[in-house]
């Protein structure tokens, strides 16, 4: 079992895409995107973002990530998880606050990020570290890449 003590929060690296790969494939409900997942994928993100996407790792086992970006302006929290049996220990909470200072000595002042309305652990862990639900504003997107299918972990 998880204890907040030993797990190590730090940047993630594309050293680190393997682990975190395996992570994404045993969370069930995620949703992994053929292009922007690939390993090709993840180094192009972390090129851009070299300073804030997070892993939490324990005795070299990658157990939780957060792929996070911005354009200056806004941060975006991506693929937010944390293996099954290390949550409800501060890992996520640890993890957010890891890229919330990253994102803070950037210059940057608001972070989003999109949460399935199915996804009731992610949902009610936002909410409960005090983040807001925007019923204001409507989610829209235009797909520029058709051959990035998401493929959803059962």
């Amino acid at each position: 079992m998880a204890g907040t003590m030993s797990i190590n929060i730090r940047p993630m690296e594309m050293a680190d895409y393997d682990r975190v790969y395996a992570l994404w494939l045993g969370i069930n409900g995620f949703g992994i995107r053929s292009i922007d997942d690939s390993r090709e994928g993840v180094e192009r993100f972390l090129r851009r973002n070299p300073s804030t996407s997070v892993v939490a790792e324990q005795n070299g086992r990658i157990v939780g990530s957060i792929l996070c970006g911005h354009d200056g302006r806004t941060g975006c929290f991506y693929h937010v998880c944390v293996a099954k049996e290390y949550r409800k220990h501060g890992v996520g909470y640890q993890m957010v606050r890891f890229a919330l200072r990253a994102l803070q000595r950037e210059g940057v002042s608001k972070v989003m990020l999109i949460a399935f309305q199915s996804n009731t652990v992610g949902n009610a862990f936002w909410q409960g570290i005090g983040w807001n639900q925007r019923p204001d504003v409507n989610y829209y997107e235009f797909v520029l890449n058709e051959e990035n299918i998401t493929r959803f972990i059962p």
